[in-house]
């Protein structure tokens, strides 16, 4: 099975220097798991919720002087779109993350969640989470 074909293709971008409460209230109005962080049409970045929480709040930082570039996740990993979902997990276990952006032609396309990859393959997530990645999990 190939990643395009399970992939979430509404994917939900922020610009790198929108500031951290912007990137929130895009969170509230979306309802996603993560912004792709984006600088002109290049993939940058990522955030979570998680990054929001640690890097703002808990450092004390103002979400409203504070830019989306300043708290994300750089080095985003990405799989292309006609990559199979044996090798987009293979790039989550190595890397020990949760979610992709998908590529095609140089741009995002998509992105693929390993929840995406459970609900469409049960047998490559149960040896996923089973042998590679369940103690070391992050966001």
């Amino acid at each position: 099975m190939l990643v395009e074909e399970i992939m979430t293709r509404a994917v939900v971008s922020v610009d790198a220097d929108a500031s951290v409460l912007d990137a929130c209230m895009l969170y509230k109005v979306k309802k996603v798991g993560c912004l792709v962080v984006v600088s002109g049409e290049a993939c940058v970045g990522i955030v979570t919720e998680r990054d929001l929480i640690e890097r703002t709040l808990c450092q004390r930082r103002d979400p409203e002087r504070t830019t989306v570039r300043m708290i994300m996740s750089s080095g985003v990993k990405t799989v292309h779109a006609l990559e199979t979902t044996e090798r987009a997990l293979q790039v989550m276990a190595e890397f020990h993350i949760k979610k992709l952006p998908v590529v095609k032609d140089g741009r995002i396309v998509g992105i693929v969640t390993v929840t995406d990859i459970a609900e469409a393959r049960s047998d490559l997530s149960r040896r996923f989470i089973e042998s590679w990645v369940k103690p070391q999990w992050r966001d």
